[in-house]
């Protein structure tokens, strides 16, 4: 990999809270670019302003952890149906220190009161309607953001969490200039923000969306950070804020013309009060050479990604035809897949067999289960537990995958060697659609990525943690970090990371070229999932012709990488065109 970026580099080298008009501009942002290389240190987010908070971090004399937490709170502000406060995530550094990786969990919890069946109605014996989770206080999982981010600073960074709110509080106050993305993703979600008094009065001007250049302002969310700036994580999770969370939770702020189901939810000021973000030990599988890291349980993100990883080491892909490569990539993706659907859970309630779905003899013995077309999907779970040293019984289930296509992601990397991979989320777009009265954010609707229907290692219970797809990854060579990337986008994250994986280290793609490359994502169903340029390439004929089927999607993932390249030289990466495009920077840009 290192011999492969040395020719790329020298390539490279050669108190109204809702919408209102602007009294007066913010700051003009600085026109955003998809790829950045230079020294100094790197960022590549979804959006433009958080890409120059972290810049400005790292400038600073920040490291990566820094820069990622307050280019997090950042896109809190401007990516509101994404992310913010409300919500959680897991968190992957690399330690220039010491060469060691470590992850965060903040991701959402239960809380205390749910029980295996609390999505199952009692009047029916049946599941309730997903769109009833989904925009409810019940579907609202106990939020990790705020947790997590002093937890890493903390161990890892600098600077404190007051200084890494500000450039949020500046952005949130002042306010930013609306694009089409926030539009669109604002009216998509209308009628759904229609129903509660606090999240129409911020985010539609009446009925309406914020127009495509008006001024959007958020006073409330400013005055919660500023709150958190001031008195620290206590302050959310202790006093009014968590009071505010609870009533809005327990008796959402309908509207009287409400016209929707909204469940009320179960959480309690307690469960916010004993929320814990923990470590936990990352995730690793060796590739061509590479050490992969990765997310572990409760997120399936790493072990899914890693255990087609080791199904692929079995192939010399680079050598072959390229639509014989997609071929194997698909299918490892589907054995994986159907794993993960089987055995992942949160490793606090569940035993997990992670030893077992990332050995290497496991791999072999799904390797063996690929010919030459495509199996029919879906793909029955295999049996790892011999694998991992117990003796688990095998099991058959399927599962569900109803994740949200939301979240967002960030990389980091600064001058000392620190990387920060990091995706964090409030699930769908808009998350459960409830904005806590008085404090501007949105509230998650993490709890739908539980499996409704018990028993099941994913099934629902008091403080338990949803699975997760986020895959936030680091790659070393001989100890060294050589690439760090992740994406949003639901189950499709895990196969978008394993795609960018295989067009960079099998295909030799560029950074650029293998983020932006067209996608598919086989997740153990009958027909794959791919972009429309996929679809209609050749590659996806002579796939076709091998048995695979095809179903097409606008858009797969909204990634963001950054790649070490040799000379302390950083190429960041973000998406050209997905999701409305990202940002990359680099502190002192090259010639």
């Amino acid at each position: 990999m290192r011999r492969a970026v040395v020719t790329v580099v020298s390539v490279l080298l050669g108190v109204s809270v809702m919408a209102v008009p602007a009294v007066s501009a913010p700051p003009e942002a600085p026109p955003s670019q998809p790829v950045a290389t230079g020294t100094g240190g790197a960022a590549a987010t979804v959006d433009v302003r958080a890409t120059e908070a972290a810049i400005d971090v790292l400038a600073d004399g920040g490291n990566a952890v820094d820069a990622a937490v307050a280019a997090a709170a950042v896109l809190g502000v401007t990516d509101p149906y994404s992310c913010g406060i409300g919500g959680g995530g897991f968190m992957v550094v690399y330690r220039a220190s010491d060469g060691t990786v470590h992850t965060n969990d903040h991701r959402e919890a239960a809380p205390g009161a749910f029980e295996p069946d609390t999505f199952i109605d009692p009047a029916t014996g049946q599941p309730i309607p997903f769109a009833e989770a989904v925009t409810s206080g019940l579907g609202v999982g106990v939020p990790g953001t705020v947790l997590g981010w002093q937890r890493m600073l903390d161990r890892f960074g600098t600077r404190s969490l007051s200084e890494m709110l500000q450039p949020a509080i500046e952005v949130a106050r002042q306010g930013f200039v609306v694009d089409q993305t926030f539009h669109d993703q604002t009216v998509a979600n209308r009628e759904r923000f229609s129903q509660f008094t606090s999240t129409r009065r911020l985010f539609l001007d009446g009925s309406k969306a914020p127009r495509v250049g008006s001024v959007f302002r958020n006073p409330d969310l400013a005055e919660t950070l500023e709150l958190i700036a001031r008195r620290g994580t206590r302050a959310f999770y202790e006093g009014r804020i968590a009071d505010a969370i609870v009533a809005a939770v327990q008796d959402p702020p309908l509207r009287p013309t409400a016209t929707y189901r909204v469940r009320p939810g179960l959480m309690e000021t307690s469960d916010l009060e004993s929320y814990r973000a923990p470590f936990r030990a990352p995730t690793h599988v060796g590739y061509r050479g590479l050490d992969v890291y990765g997310m572990g349980p409760p997120s399936s993100g790493g072990s899914t990604v890693g255990e087609a990883l080791n199904v692929l080491e079995g192939f010399d892909l680079s050598a072959m035809p390229r639509a014989d490569a997609l071929h194997l990539y698909l299918e490892a993706s589907a054995l994986a897949f159907a794993d993960r659907n089987a055995y992942l859970g949160d490793p606090d309630f569940v035993d997990v067999p992670l030893d077992g779905l990332l050995s290497d003899d496991y791999a072999a013995e799904r390797r063996a289960l690929i010919g030459p077309t495509a199996t029919a999907k879906p793909v029955a779970a295999g049996n790892p537990w011999p694998y991992d040293g117990g003796t688990g019984a095998p099991r058959g289930a399927v599962g569900v995958s109803r994740e949200g296509r939301s979240t967002t992601h960030l990389t980091v990397a600064d001058a000392a060697g620190n990387v920060v991979s990091y995706t964090f989320t409030i699930e769908q777009t808009g998350g459960s659609g409830i904005v806590v009265p008085d404090y501007g954010f949105l509230l998650n609707n993490e709890l739908t990525d539980f499996n409704f229907v018990p028993p099941h290692p994913n099934a629902p219970d008091g403080g338990k943690r949803p699975r997760s797809s986020m895959s936030p990854t680091i790659v070393l060579d001989g100890g060294e970090p050589v690439l760090a990337l992740g994406s949003p986008g639901g189950s499709t994250i895990i196969t978008t990371v394993l795609q960018m994986l295989v067009n960079r280290i099998d295909f030799g793609m560029t950074l650029p070229r293998a983020l932006a490359a067209p996608r598919a994502s086989q997740r153990n169903t009958s027909a794959t999932t791919a972009e429309p340029e996929f679809v209609a390439s050749p590659e996806a004929a002579v796939l076709t012709s091998l048995g695979h089927s095809f179903s097409s999607t606008p858009e797969i993932g909204a990634a963001t990488a950054i790649e070490l390249l040799p000379g302390g030289v950083f190429q960041a990466a973000a998406e050209p065109v997905r999701r409305g495009g990202g940002d990359a920077g680099v502190v002192q840009p090259a010639p």
